[in-house]
């Protein structure tokens, strides 16, 4: 199996295919996704999820805030069963939400644990990372509120995910921060692209 034109093993893909068909069951009675992208489960949102472990193909500790459908942090703890090493932290505050990330995690055997608690109380408890992640959860001034407590700690970098309007999540960004970006074209979506975000520091006021 390929995914982004890279091959995964044939244990990654039957663990994949386990969470497909676990999304779907839970999807059908709690809104994980936006159900009208449901049917394109795995370009919309698995092959554009595992794009982050593609960037990083290494033994690294993420943190994935508001993980919800487990878009991209369950995919790359599945994805880190490939390498000897690596874990996934995912912080989501939504209970059921919660609920379904442990049990994909269970059934898919990937390397992670699951934080229910707002992501200001996770950051008190999860004290460092080498990546942060995180997909369609907040504008990007708002997620590096979110993420300054990893990212202000030295070479933590962090990957998101934006679409076609992320010229102006930038621009307004950078009234409150000055950081560091690297543009990644999406290998899914022609009109999306991927922020890598390190050296996030606040703008003196």
């Amino acid at each position: 199996m390929q995914l982004n034109g890279k091959r995964v093993s044939r244990e990654t893909q039957e663990r994949l295919e386990h969470f497909a068909g676990l999304f779907r069951k839970w999807a059908s009675r709690i809104n994980l996704v936006a159900p009208s992208t449901i049917n394109e489960l795995w370009d919309r949102h698995i092959a554009d999820s595992a794009q982050l472990f593609q960037l990083r193909p290494e033994a690294a500790t993420w943190v994935d805030l508001g993980s919800g459908g487990g878009f991209p942090g369950i995919i790359t703890a599945i994805l880190l069963k490939e390498i000897d090493g690596g874990w996934v932290h995912l912080v989501e505050s939504n209970q059921k939400k919660a609920s379904f990330l442990r049990v994909a995690l269970m059934e898919t055997e990937a390397r992670g644990t699951v934080y229910p608690a707002r992501i200001d109380e996770a950051a008190k408890q999860i004290e460092g990372c080498d990546y942060l992640s995180a997909r369609a959860l907040a504008e990007l001034d708002l997620l590096l509120q979110h993420a300054s407590p990893w990212l202000s700690k030295t070479g933590a970098r962090a990957f998101f995910h934006k679409g076609r309007d992320y010229q102006r999540e930038i621009g307004n960004a950078r009234g409150a921060w000055d950081f560091d970006l690297v543009e990644h074209p999406s290998a899914v979506e022609s009109d999306s692209i991927i922020l890598e975000v390190s050296n996030l520091r606040p703008k003196d006021r």
